[in-house]
């Protein structure tokens, strides 16, 4: 049954996932993540919150920090998000930088360099946190530190030859969705928090019609209804076993930092596009057995090699409940209503845990637990409370 077409109903979910948000999955970093001692947030830690490993990942201390910060700027001036976020950000910037600005992947408890990666989405969310304490302090200092993690950030995606690729680009040259989606809605949280900015002559909503019009003439193939993750530098289709790789949750969280733009400024050809990209990830996504979202697909329905293809993480069905929400809102369409209420009820009854709060991360495909902790170095306080968040203050607006 759909939540957003009755009334009641609506304003009893936007009840139910602010409660999720501040009675439950923040509580639970709060009480188990933060670390007293050194400053920052664990995330890698069991069921029940205790600590599994003490190492952090610096990209967390920016998506936590962020998030943190943005419920402290726009939820409630609580004194434990506002400290929480700081404890982040300072972390961050005393341990996460190398000399060459770049940020490392993780490091110890303490804060010693343990790995560098080569990708910078690091970076973009070093960015958000900066910009969003920026605004929760009013320090222009945060401002600034924004400002350089998204130059860094732009530099090291889109200059030719700055960052190390992943294969040989002169073997089999190849681009990746990821940097342009993440431009996206690091703009946005940028211009959100900063107000107005300019990058190499661009303002954030420049830069923001420039990567949407480059995932729509790369990356979308209106010919084969698909948002491709990998194509070759001319958009052209990889006829190789990543070439072909379809990630739907990506895809939807794509399609979601689309529909926000369109339905920020009233752009059809944006809600159009984010439309079209949300239906037909879902499409390809959507497990018709057993409900849930799948991990991986390929373009052609052949065999995907990665093992985990066929399991439900908690991360894409989180970006699910988003743009299915959105969706609704923007067109009163009851498919999507129907979409959001079977992600919602398919998550709710399968990754929360009703004993020691949170959501598990990873199940097999058909909803059982595959192991229970409730973090990792990719798991914390981001997916899930930007969709408690987002979700909850989308429908308040509508209501009010």
């Amino acid at each position: 049954m759909s939540y957003l077409t009755d009334p009641a109903r609506r304003a009893e979910l936007h009840s139910f996932y602010r409660a999720a948000l501040v009675d439950d999955v923040m509580p639970f970093w709060l009480k188990h993540g933060m670390d007293p001692e050194h400053d920052g947030i664990f995330t890698c830690v069991d069921r029940d919150g205790s600590l599994l490993d003490c190492d952090k990942s610096l990209w967390f201390q920016g998506r936590a920090g962020w998030m943190f910060a943005t419920l402290f700027n726009t939820v409630e001036k609580k004194r434990d998000y506002f400290d929480a976020a700081g404890s982040c950000v300072d972390f961050l910037d005393k341990h996460g930088y190398a000399t060459d600005g770049k940020l490392f992947f993780t490091v110890t408890r303490e804060g010693k360099p343990l790995r560098m990666r080569r990708y910078v989405f690091s970076e973009a969310f070093a960015s958000i946190a900066h910009a969003a304490y920026a605004k929760a302090t009013g320090d222009e200092h945060y401002r600034e530190l924004a400002l350089k993690d998204f130059a860094f950030y732009m530099k090291h995606s889109f200059e030719p030859g700055v960052m190390t690729p992943k294969v040989n680009q002169e073997t089999r040259p190849m681009i990746g969705l990821g940097p342009l989606m993440i431009g996206i809605v690091t703009a946005q949280e940028l211009r959100a928090n900063l107000g107005h900015f300019e990058h190499a002559g661009r303002t954030a909503t420049e830069w923001i019609d420039r990567f949407i019009f480059e995932v729509q003439r790369l990356f979308w193939k209106p010919d084969l209804n698909v948002l491709m993750e990998t194509v070759a530098p001319d958009g052209s289709i990889i006829e190789h076993a990543e070439g072909r790789l379809l990630n739907p949750g990506h895809a939807i969280e794509c399609a979601w930092f689309i529909l926000h733009e369109g339905k920020l400024r009233g752009e059809k050809s944006y809600i159009q596009l984010g439309l079209k990209i949300l239906d037909a990830m879902w499409e390809r996504g959507w497990d018709q057995m057993n409900g849930g979202l799948l991990y991986y697909r390929d373009l052609h329905d052949k065999p995907v090699l990665e093992y985990w293809q066929d399991m439900k993480f908690w991360w894409p069905h989180c970006e699910g409940i988003i743009a299915t929400a959105l969706a609704y809102e923007l067109t009163q369409d009851p498919k999507y209503a129907a979409w959001h209420a079977a992600v919602h009820d398919w998550s709710f009854q399968h990754f929360a845990d009703p004993k020691y709060g949170e959501w598990y991360g990873w199940l097999h495909r058909d909803g059982r637990v595959s192991q229970p902790a409730k973090g990792s170095l990719f798991k914390g306080p981001f997916h899930l409370p930007r969709a408690l968040w987002y979700v909850s203050e989308l429908l308040k607006l509508e209501k009010a």
